[in-house]
């Protein structure tokens, strides 16, 4: 068994990388002062990994939702289902499948070692039959329906297929009622065998807990796996962005919409750690102590849940601003317009520090938090960069970092506005 020391010069901490016997990748951050764990068992399998290949094999074509689909089907087997056991233990669990990654987790205050035995256990023994499966297609089609009545949700993957014209981003995390209907046990499978091999997967963990324990429940539980080489299908994505604007009419009480501008996608490990520039950049663009932001509220065209958002991963960046407004076209002009005008004349330094302090701090806000340390270990593996490194690069961000990111991913021929209005708006 491997096992490295990683510190943070910065923060005066340290957490322990550990290369289990069975192959899995494990980050433990034991927090002293806590009284909660967290545990996260992820693995780099996405709703955009919709085909892959296995070693030099041929690529295979699944459905989209195929990764949400397999999340929920794993928490079942022939024994019953995990929250049951959970619930005998006192753990808070759940799980999650985003556009580049699942996983698995649980919370608790003791008993810690039972609830980490529940949760291996789970992710690595998979039940699929067709009966099972079939009563999941109607179980996530309601959740698919759902979501399709939800305003935030629409407006913002409204926005993401205005942006974006191939990649598999722009289509929902859970897939649609149509392409579930085409999940197999058998697919189900062969996804699995391909994403959820031990040598690809992390299991992260921070706060009260004990490294030992951790080792001796792996010891017990996994067996080694042989390393699997997958591939995924590169994404040719244009430039362009497919629609400047899209508007849908839901039962809402003021309209909302999302702003996005389609940054210049590179590598997972660029795009994410980019992701902290971003952050930093939209302040500066219009965050709560900007002009722009005060001359926006103070007109009445953006309200407190106006907020922004930097959403990064495998080929994709894109920069949101979202809220509420009677007048969401407004919004738009007035926020590109002071896009361009920040382009032209500069960002100034005294805002550049400013802004880089107040990141700063929330980043050190997260590296102080049990679930959101143990989320960073997690991105930071499945990226491949350090987990401390996001608060190294704001410690030496520059000015021109900031303006070289705001002239490269915020050109405002590749926006576009998302609407979603009431009936009696329409």
């Amino acid at each position: 068994m491997d096992q490295q020391i990683v510190k943070s010069a910065r923060l005066g901490e340290e957490m322990v990388r550990i290369k289990h016997k069975s192959g899995l990748n494990m980050l433990l951050c034991p927090m002293k002062g806590y009284s909660t764990a967290y545990a996260l068992f992820a693995t780099r399998c996405g709703s955009i990994d919709d085909s892959f290949s296995i070693g030099d094999g041929e690529m295979v074509q699944v459905p989209n939702g195929i990764a949400h689909f397999l999340e929920h089907k794993l928490f079942e087997s022939e024994e019953g289902d995990a929250f049951e056991q959970y619930a005998k233990t006192g753990a808070s669990a759940n799980a999650y499948t985003s556009f580049d990654r699942t996983a698995y987790l649980f919370g608790c205050t003791d008993r810690f070692r039972e609830s980490l035995e529940i949760l291996l256990n789970l992710v690595t023994t998979p039940y699929f039959t067709e009966q099972t499966v079939k009563k999941e297609q109607g179980i996530i089609g309601q959740e698919i329906r759902m979501y399709d009545d939800d305003p935030d949700w629409r407006a913002y993957f409204n926005l993401l297929g205005a942006l974006y014209q191939e990649h598999p981003i722009r289509i929902d995390i859970a897939g649609t009622v149509e392409s579930i209907a085409g999940i197999s046990a058998d697919l189900l499978y062969r996804c699995y065998n391909a994403f959820y091999n031990l040598n690809n997967m992390v299991l992260s963990i921070a706060g009260n807990f004990e490294i030992k324990d951790v080792v001796e429940a792996c010891d017990k539980i996994l067996k080694p796996a042989a390393p699997v080489r997958v591939s995924t299908r590169e994404v040719q994505e244009p430039d362009e962005i497919r629609i400047r604007r899209v508007e849908q009419t839901l039962e809402v009480a003021a309209p909302l919409f999302q702003i996005g501008f389609k940054g210049r996608a590179k590598s997972y490990r660029e795009n994410i750690l980019a992701q902290v520039t971003g952050e930093l950049v939209c302040d500066l663009i219009a965050g709560e102590s900007t002009a722009l932001y005060r001359e926006l509220y103070d007109e009445g065209l953006i309200n407190a849940v106006f907020d922004t958002e930097v959403m990064a991963g495998p080929n994709y960046l894109v920069n949101i601003f979202s809220g509420e407004s009677r007048d969401p076209d407004a919004v738009f002009a007035r926020l590109t317009d002071g896009v361009r005008a920040l382009q032209e004349r500069g960002i100034l330094e005294e805002d550049f520090e400013r802004a880089r302090r107040a990141a700063y701090g929330r980043y050190v806000g997260i590296y102080g938090n049990v679930e959101s340390m143990a989320g960073m270990m997690v991105l930071a593996k499945l990226a491949d960069f350090g987990a401390y490194e996001p608060l190294d690069l704001l410690g030496e961000l520059t000015l021109n970092d900031a303006q070289a990111f705001l002239r490269e991913n915020f050109d405002t021929e590749r926006c576009a506005l998302s609407v979603v209005r009431g009936p009696q708006e329409a």
